[in-house]
């Protein structure tokens, strides 16, 4: 910051790997070494026209990519051990455990790096070309990986009946936050100030359209999510013999519950009641399995929704979470305009202590609890504020104090976050190895090794699991990634 006490933006960033580190200079004279690693949204033009083609390497903030790894080991972890130890599993309706902050972290990337990679923009249209093409990817991706295509890891036959074909999914949320945010970062880049004027709000108002689009999401979500009528709605549950129709009573507004919310509704309007999630968490409630809060068969007396679709990452929750990419997007702007450490951590961390207050006291006064299934407000305060201390902490530890080496199997992951997430996440690899098996498919190396090296020395199939996951699937991705990141490899959308 100058003597007039305004913050000139950073020149743009290229979007090339490297692990370089580059001396900042603060207003105060002292020289502080940065480590760079970021992983960027790749550039969306070439040089300047009359500027000779020079190769510049990129600046690149480690914590990015450390966190971005974090929240894929943590997608492994309670995906594959999530099934023994319930508790890190997904919330069977409100409230937050482990497995509830990945989507939000994800989102939460994703704006950071649109911040950084659509900082200097020459050519609008190029750039749009470009997110739109990263958005069709995506989809592409999600609707094959997640949409009943692929049956991996352990059933290994694939194909999907288009009457039930899943349309959405994890890539296909980050598809469209990416898409709206990054549009509007786009859009609004010759509307921004050169310089930042002094006080705390000045970041806020400079990026004002983007807070818009945000507050337009967040005025959708809840005018919808407390104004529409749900009326009853019917389904016939093809995963009981009988296949047997239910009808669950609504006709009511404003409700939070599993049976007639309007994130629900507006589901089985859009995509049909048929091409919904076909296991939702809600059936570890009590109310639903007497195995609670594992999961379990459904008790005899459970009400009929217990047996109905639900779509987690739908359309109006997934509306809801464009605030999560707004408020990752931020985060990347105070990283470019603040230089110093001591200014960039402070806005960050009030910002997500105050996100905690809020979402806490919405939560505990039972005004909008916490809920990953609906996506409610006071969720995306209480992931985002985590996300932000998360960041910050990793800021610290990585970029200000150079202790970079004990995350550096984190770095590598998440700097090819697309590999892992295909092949470990959705558990590609371990169908290609299930498919060499030995007279029976339970015969492959897999599941030997997950048997006879884990589960049968510890006596324990908790244990045992949890050792499998940490050691033959983290432990190795973080290995590969390792190893590939040496090799110059990166698998990018």
């Amino acid at each position: 910051m100058d003597d007039e006490g305004t913050k000139r933006m950073e020149e743009g960033l290229r979007n090339t790997p490297d692990d370089t580190k580059e001396e900042m200079t603060e207003a105060n004279g002292k020289e502080i070494k940065a480590t760079a690693a970021v992983e960027l949204v790749e550039q969306t033009s070439g040089p300047e026209p009359e500027q000779p083609p020079v190769k510049q390497k990129s600046k690149r903030i480690a914590t990015l990519d450390a966190f971005r790894g974090l929240t894929i080991v943590l997608m492994i972890l309670v995906d594959d051990a999530g099934g023994v130890y319930s508790r890190i599993d997904h919330s069977p309706w409100n409230g937050c455990t482990l497995a509830d902050f990945v989507m939000p972290f994800f989102l939460f990337i994703v704006g950071v790096a649109i911040a950084l990679a659509f900082k200097r923009i020459p050519k609008i249209k190029d750039a749009v070309k470009k997110i739109i093409l990263r958005t069709l990817k995506l989809l592409f991706w999600g609707i094959l990986l997640q949409g009943g295509y692929s049956h991996a890891p352990n059933d290994l036959v694939y194909g999907v009946n288009m009457k039930f074909i899943r349309w959405c999914g994890i890539l296909q949320r980050i598809a469209l936050v990416y898409c709206v945010v990054a549009l509007i970062e786009a859009f609004t880049t010759k509307r921004r100030p050169s310089t930042l004027s002094p006080g705390y709000i000045s970041i806020f108002t400079a990026y004002r359209w983007q807070w818009i689009g945000g507050f337009v999401a967040f005025i959708i979500y809840m005018v919808t999510t407390y104004a529409l009528y749900v009326p009853n709605w019917s389904f016939v549950d093809y995963t009981e013999d009988e296949h047997k129709r239910y009808t669950v009573i609504c006709g009511m507004r404003g409700h939070l519950g599993p049976a007639c919310n309007a994130v629900g509704y507006v589901d089985r309007q859009v995509w049909g009641v048929n091409h919904l999630y076909s296991q939702p968490v809600w059936r570890r409630l009590k109310v639903c399995t007497l195995s609670s809060p594992a999961d379990g068969l459904l008790r005899e007396d459970a009400p009929s929704w217990c047996h109905g679709p639900f779509e987690p990452e739908g359309l109006l929750s997934s509306i809801s979470a464009i605030l999560s990419g707004t408020i990752g997007i931020h985060y990347g702007h105070v990283l470019i305009h603040f230089k110093g450490h001591a200014e960039r951590l402070k806005h960050w961390v009030s910002m997500g202590v105050a996100l905690l207050i809020i979402a806490i006291i919405l939560h505990f006064t039972n005004a909008i609890p916490l809920n990953k299934q609906l996506y409610s407000f006071s969720y995306v305060c209480f992931t985002a504020g985590a996300a932000g201390i998360v960041f910050s902490a990793f800021y610290i530890i990585i970029d200000v104090w150079g202790l970079r080496t004990p995350f550096l199997f984190l770095e590598w992951i998440g700097m090819n976050a697309m590999l892992v997430f295909v092949m470990a996440a959705q558990g590609m690899f371990a169908a290609f190895v299930n498919g060499w098996y030995y007279k029976d498919p339970a015969n492959s190396l897999v599941h030997w090794i997950q048997k006879h090296v884990f589960i049968d020395v510890w006596n324990s199939e908790r244990v045992g699991t949890l050792l499998y996951v940490i050691f033959a699937e983290i432990t190795f991705w973080g290995v590969v990634a390792g190893i590939l990141h040496k090799l110059g490899i990166y698998w990018k959308l």
